[in-house]
Parts: C-alpha cells; structure tokens; sequence
C-alpha cells in the first residue's frame, strides 16, 4: 500500500537508514584509506630507524675489528689483557648491561676460556649462535645473531698465533629494538588520536555535506509518490546558502531543478493540449450539428408533408443547400489544420504574393462591390511558398475581414519586401477588438459576439503560416481597426530584400492595443504575457 503522507515513520527510518549508510561507507572508506596510510608510514619510519642504528652498531663493531687487526694481538696477549682487566675491575666479559660482548671461540666452534676469566653463560650462548666464526671473520658485514633471548650484531677477527682462535665481537640490539617500540607505540597513539578526530570531521562534513543530496531524495521522492490531489511538480530542492555553492553537488541540484522545470512545462503543456483538444472535439461536434440538425429538420418536414407550395419547399431546399455548404467549409477548414498539424512535407516554390493578393482583392471587391478597397502592391514579391497554400491564407485574411466588418469598412491590402521577407498586410477600418479577444484570436472555433463563421479561418492562416516558416501577427484595438501583417521568406537574395523590420509600418500602435504574434515571440500591451494558445 503506498504511503500519501511525506512524513510517516516507515518512510523517514528508512531514509535515514539509506543516508545514514551512506555517510558511514564514506567514513569508513577515509577511515580506512588513513589507517593503511599511517600503518605505512610507520613500518616506513620503524625501518629507517633500525637501519639507521643497526648502521651505528655496525660502524662501531667495524672500527674496532680494524683496530684489534692492526695491533695483532695473540690469543695470550688477549688472556693477558682480559685477566689484568679483571683484576682493575675494569674490564670484563660483559659490561654495560650486556650492550657489549666478546668471545674467544677455539678450532672446533666452541668458546674458549682466557686469561682466567670464567666464561660466562652468554658467551657460550654467542659462541654457540655463530656456526661457523671462521667464515664470519672473512665477511666483511657483521651479521644477526641471538643469544639467550638477547639480538646481537656479531663479527669475527683471527687473533695471532698458531692455535688459530677467533675472537667474536658484538654489540646488542635492545637499544634499537626499545627505540622501535617507542617508536611505534607513539605512533600508533598519535595514529588512533588523529583517525578517530578525523573519522569525526568527516562524519559531520559528510552529514553536512550530504545535506543537498538529502533534500534532492525527498523531493524526487515527493513528486514520485505524489499525493491524494495530484503530481506536485512545482517543488524544488532550495539552495543551501554559499556553503554549498559551485562543485558538482550543486551542479547536480541545478541539473536536477532544470529537469523539473522541463517535466513541470511538460506535463503543463501535455494538460493544456489535452484541454484544447477537448474543448476542439466539444466545438467541432457543436458546429457539425447545428448544420446538421437544421438539415434534418427540414427533411422531416418534406416527409410529413408540411410544405403546401413550391415556394416554402424551395425556401427549405435553399436553406438545406446553405447548411450543407456550411458543414462542408468547417470540414474542408477542418481537414486543412488536421493536414497543417502533421507537418506535411511542403513543396515551396517562388510565388508572386502580389499577384495572389491582387486576386484575392478583386474577389473581395465582386463580393462586396461597396466596400472601399485600397492596394499598395508592388510589380513583383517573390516568396518561397505552396502556391495552393498562400492562396488559402490571403483568401481566409480578406473573408475575415469580409465577415467581421461593416460592407461600407475601407480595406486596405499593401505588399513589401523587408528584412528578407515578403510581408502582406491587411488593414481594416472596422470596429478593432478588445485585448482579451485579440489575444484569442488564433484560437480555433473562436469568435466575438454572434460573429458569423466558423472560427477556423485565423487559426488555418497561423498554422499555414507556421508550415512556411514564416510569422502572423495581429495589431488591434477598439475602435482602431485590425491589421494582420503575414511575413513569409523571401525567393530573392538575400541582397536584394530591402530593410526594415516586419513591423515597421505599426510602429504608431496606442499602448492600448493589442498585439499578438505566431511562430516568434509572443509580444502583447495591454494583455497578459502569455503563449498565445495552440492546439497540436
């Protein structure tokens, strides 16, 4: 069962949960990364430290092997020594805490006795722990060796004399070995010291630094789980002060609220064009039947008997042809957008849009033969256009203006090339609209009042003019007439189109009008800002 509130206790355990899991996987990983770096840098520093001292302990073994070798003292001269020592008390087998001991080892390996002194048990031990002393003396580096528990450095020396003994030397490593733990024990110490504050610091940077990650979750988990009333798409991780600002956290929170304004235009757009297409079927059903209703009626009427003359049955059949002629129109208007929303493939050619408006103007003129018609047309205006296509826009610009204003309204149809386009402008003196109405004006089945027409014949010229690549716009106010300016490319160089904006000629609109453009930017005073409506 989904969970609608956004703060129940399943729902906020398991979120901390996740985040809390994912602060102590980016801890623990620091954590670890640090303890292998300090464990390195102590063996490191351990290593040196041996090295540097078991060098001291070497040097000093080296010197005074050197030194017995230059005086080349006999076994006897050594027992000598050794017993006058012992007599002084100031020498002896081992001294300093047994930091410092030789031994007389003789052919078999053994340790010998001298001078009288006895030997002791840690001289046996060494003796004992050199293998063979004779090859030690031949070596040039004194070597590991332990004794009774106790690591030395050993060398060897052949003393003088035809009994061939060998005389051990060493010099104990206890000192290095008590450094070293000294060493490591303050290290470890410091180590634990410095991971534990900087598992803390990163704990709490990491919770302060997961915080925008924390917000994105819960809004991404809020517009997924929705809630009783709908998708609320509006919401928006915030930003969480300079802080947080630049580095790709942010950079994803900007990604993130980009792709929610991208959903919430969406889905918007998609609820618009869904009520568009269903006021359009409501609408296009409402047109159909009234044509067809009327139709009906009269035919009911034919069966019952109902005319008693020619003339009422001719005024019926008269009546009938106009509403089927009604109903066929609002089908053509419909099938025209049907076939300009497809985005039909076009087969633009150069066309002459002063000849068609030419044409267009002399139909209106037979049709209305009061009305007061003014052209200003060049000899030529090329325009990559569908021939059929163009003809449909001008014809629907002069039946609107045919429809909506008054027989005896002046007209007035000009054609220039500018900016590269070809621009057909259609002005009338008629009543003009209000802001709310012009801003409609591209709606389909939309008319003013008790307008006669369908309502499609400005919404076929948009999307037709839309199909060219080309731009409609509508300048209007009460009183003040409507002008419907339509540019289109222009089939000559681009050289050759004269210059000056689209607009140029309304450019004296009073800031109470109205204008409203298709295929650029919208551009209205005295209206909302907003897209002008479309149906796809």
């Amino acid at each position: 069962m989904k969970c609608w509130c956004r703060g129940c206790g399943r729902c906020r355990h398991k979120e901390r949960h996740q985040r809390a899991t994912l602060r102590a996987k980016l801890t623990l990983s620091i954590i670890a990364m640090l303890t292998l770096g300090i464990a390195a840098a102590l063996w490191v520093s351990t290593m040196g430290i041996r090295h540097y001292m078991v060098a001291n302990i070497d040097s000093d073994l080296l010197a005074s092997r050197s030194g017995l070798q230059r005086t080349g003292l006999t076994s006897d001269q050594v027992a000598d020594l050794a017993a006058i020592a012992d007599l002084s008390g100031k020498f002896a087998a081992e001294n300093h805490s047994s930091r410092t001991l030789f031994t007389v080892v003789g052919r078999d390996g053994k340790a010998a006795p001298f001078g009288g002194v006895p030997l002791s048990p840690a001289q046996r031990a060494l003796a004992d722990a050199v293998p063979d002393a004779a090859a030690l003396a031949l070596r040039g580096e004194p070597v590991d060796a332990t004794a009774r528990g106790t690591g030395y450095r050993v060398t060897a020396l052949r003393l003088g004399g035809s009994d061939g003994q060998l005389l051990l030397l060493a010099n104990s490593t206890t000192a290095v070995t008590q450094t070293m733990h000294k060493v490591v024990r303050m290290v470890l110490t410091v180590g634990v010291v410095l991971v534990a504050c900087l598992g803390t610091a990163t704990f709490i940077g990491a919770r302060r630094r997961l915080r925008p990650l924390e917000d994105m979750v819960e809004t991404a988990s809020a517009i997924a789980e929705g809630c009783p009333q709908g998708l609320d798409l509006s919401r928006r991780v915030a930003a969480r002060g300079r802080a947080h600002s630049g580095g790709e956290v942010e950079q994803l929170r900007t990604a993130l609220n980009a792709m929610l304004q991208q959903l919430e235009t969406a889905f918007h757009t998609r609820e618009h064009a869904a009520g568009q297409l269903r006021r359009f079927v409501e609408d296009a059903s409402h047109e159909l039947r009234t044509p067809l209703a009327a139709i009906r009626g009269y035919l009911q009427l034919e069966e019952k008997g109902m005319f008693k003359d020619e003339t009422e049955r001719a005024r019926a059949m008269g009546r009938m042809n106009a509403e089927a002629e009604r109903m066929a129109r609002l089908v053509d208007e419909l099938l025209a957008l049907a076939r300009l929303d497809q985005r039909p493939r076009l087969r633009p050619a150069p066309v002459d849009l002063a000849c068609v408006a030419r044409g267009a103007a002399a139909d209106l003129s037979a049709q209305q033969p009061g009305r007061p018609v003014e052209l200003g047309l060049p000899a030529d205006c090329l325009v990559l256009a569908d021939e059929p296509t163009l003809h449909q826009i001008v014809s629907n610009l002069l039946a609107n203006v045919r429809i909506h204003t008054p027989a005896d309204a002046r007209v007035r149809v000009t054609v220039a090339e500018e900016d590269g386009h070809g621009v057909l402008r259609v002005a009338d003196e008629g009543p003009g609209m209000r802001p709310q109405d012009a801003e409609r004006v591209f709606d389909r089945f939309f008319r003013t009042g008790g307008a006669e027409g369908s309502g499609l014949g400005m919404a076929v010229v948009r999307a037709a003019v839309d199909a060219h690549g080309g731009t409609v716009r509508v300048t209007t106010a009460p009183g003040a007439g409507l002008t419907v300016a339509v540019a289109l490319p222009s089939a000559r160089p681009a050289a050759a189109a004269g210059p000056g904006p689209v607009t140029s000629a309304q450019a004296r609109v009073e800031a109470s009008s109205t204008t409203v453009t298709s295929g650029g930017a919208p551009t209205r005073t005295g209206g909302p800002h907003a897209p002008a409506p479309r149906v796809t």
